[in-house]
């Protein structure tokens, strides 16, 4: 019944994020000759952009937005996950992981006309902690024990750390710290997503109306691109056009009718339209943590961590996959994604095995009562998910998960809301469990995650040995030794029940033939910079 209704989902998104993935191939049938500058791609969303503000940007629609109006200090290859040159075009990092010396490089300004200082690198991250985790949470724990950054001189930029940070420079990347003109930075939280943000990227902001529509304009002079850009100046493309469009099947219909040029979460199964007029399906896996659930280890059942063991194996992950998704899609086999550097594959704990769950559940105390739903001291093996439609598969994947987890005795109550709605209950930690993921190319998601200086989504108390597995990766400057904490981390999260992982997110977007050069950058989220349109 859940495949008939929702068969074959590809979706977008994620509850907050940000960032490695494959690279991913390019939009349209190959090379139709040499790039030809010029023309408006037409872009189908899957939902609306939450915000125009790079730095408070969530969602991956968000995101494919956001990302074109901003330029960060470094970029990061999808291919190898190096860290290469952007607003920045060499850098210097202390010993100790506390201390980020930028050298800027000289003549870019912002669409505004305003130059690119290392002014402009403080008041963006000071702007950011303004912000604060509820409006920037990834920012902001990107910028954990953050003492203030300094102009040394004009394009020297020095960014200092009460204690270490190592995942900084890769922080440094993503569009969250993406350095802002001193006109955006000066506004409060909500003037800054009415779509007028300043930034010096490749894009300007030329028409914003929420849930409705987006235009981006080619920024001219533009002469400054990341290291991994395919060539150098200018975008393509003069105009970009996002229209927000829930309904695949219209998404769908319009580029094989030639009024779209690309559309976000392009469905297996309509894939033989796109490929009948000549486009094809480009998909890649997104790293960070997969998609799961949160336990709130506070209240309720979820309080005894032998529950949360048994949850483990109750879970049929590659029947999630078969049976709502398509083969785009992964079974989770960890706290993180396969995609994200120092990923240990955690499999075997997370093997389908319903006997295993009933026994351990059963060795608790928690007995089969008259319905099938079990009880301990007279409380029911209940409890609520709560989560939101930012992925489009959401609601089946949890559907298929309340009926999976009801063969071993435990009742799962879906609670949907509203986008807004479910970041204000993370903020207020009022929910059972709560379901989401998050994306970033970089094992520190982790900590974002799961840390108590991070979001903390389990309301956990201390867990010492955790805890010093993710604040000591924060200080490893050797990658080998940060590679194994991590690795310790995953397996820690998993011990001690924090974490019930799904499936993999994945991103498959529909290319019309003429939509060229259409590439996925470290993120898993689309570059717009080296696209362009053949024939127009």
């Amino acid at each position: 019944m859940i495949r008939h209704r929702l068969a074959g989902l590809v979706g977008v998104v994620a509850a907050a994020t940000t960032v490695v993935a494959c690279g991913g191939d390019t939009g349209g049938t190959g090379q139709a000759g040499p790039p030809q500058p010029g023309g408006t791609l037409r872009y189908g969303l899957s939902q609306a952009p939450s915000c125009s503000d790079p730095a408070q940007s969530g969602s991956n629609q968000t995101i494919y937005v956001a990302r074109q109006v901003v330029d960060s200090l470094t970029d990061q290859d999808p291919e190898t996950g190096a860290i290469t040159p952007w607003l920045a075009k060499s850098w210097q990092i202390s010993p100790d992981s506390k201390v980020f010396t930028f050298t800027l490089a000289d003549g870019v300004t912002f669409s505004d006309g305003t130059p690119l200082t290392a002014d402009s690198v403080r008041d963006t991250f000071d702007a950011i902690i303004k912000l604060g985790g509820a409006k920037a949470p990834l920012g902001i724990s990107y910028l954990a024990n953050y003492v203030g950054t300094t102009a040394v001189d004009k394009l020297t930029a020095r960014v200092e750390f009460s204690q270490p940070n190592a995942p900084f420079l890769q922080a440094s990347s993503t569009p969250q710290l993406g350095i802002l003109a001193q006109s955006t930075n000066a506004k409060p939280a909500e003037a800054r997503c009415a779509g007028d943000n300043i930034g010096s990227g490749p894009f300007t902001y030329a028409d914003y109306k929420q849930d409705a529509s987006v235009t981006l304009a080619k920024r001219a002079g533009y002469d400054w691109g990341s290291a991994v850009f395919g060539h150098k100046g200018e975008a393509y493309l003069d105009r970009i056009e996002f229209t927000v469009i829930p309904e695949s099947g219209v998404r769908t219909g319009s580029v094989a009718s030639g009024q779209l040029d690309a559309i976000s979460d392009a469905l297996p199964q309509d894939a033989p339209q796109i490929e009948a007029v000549g486009g094809r399906v480009l998909s890649t896996s997104n790293p960070g943590t997969p998609f799961g659930l949160h336990p709130n280890v506070t209240r309720g059942p979820l309080r005894d961590p032998a529950v949360r063991q048994a949850l483990l194996p109750a879970l049929d992950r590659r029947q999630l996959v078969d049976t709502v998704l398509g083969p785009q899609f992964k079974p989770a086999t960890s706290t993180l994604a396969a995609a994200t550097p120092a990923y240990a594959d955690l499999s075997s704990k997370l093997a389908y095995d319903p006997t295993k769950a009933k026994s351990i559940l059963e060795q608790a105390g928690w007995l089969p009562g008259p319905d099938g739903i079990r009880v301990k001291n007279g409380e029911r093996l209940s409890f609520s998910v709560t989560f939101s439609q930012v992925f489009a598969g959401n609601q089946a994947i949890l559907e298929l998960v309340q009926q999976q987890l009801r063969q071993v005795g435990v009742e799962l109550k879906l609670d949907l809301v509203s986008f807004p709605e479910s970041t204000a209950r993370q903020n207020s930690k009022d929910y059972d469990a709560i379901y989401g993921n998050s994306t970033r190319a970089d094992g520190d998601i982790l900590r974002t995650a799961f840390s108590l200086t991070g979001r903390n989504l389990n309301v956990r108390g201390p867990i010492p040995a955790l805890d010093d597995t993710l604040n000591n990766q924060l200080s490893a400057n050797d990658p080998a030794t940060r590679a194994d904490l991590i690795k310790t981390a995953q397996q820690q999260i998993l011990d001690n029940g924090l974490y019930i992982p799904t499936i993999e997110l994945s991103q498959a977007i529909g290319a019309a033939a003429h939509t060229q050069d259409l590439k996925f950058e470290a993120s898993a989220r689309l570059q717009f910079f080296d696209t362009w349109l053949s024939g127009h």
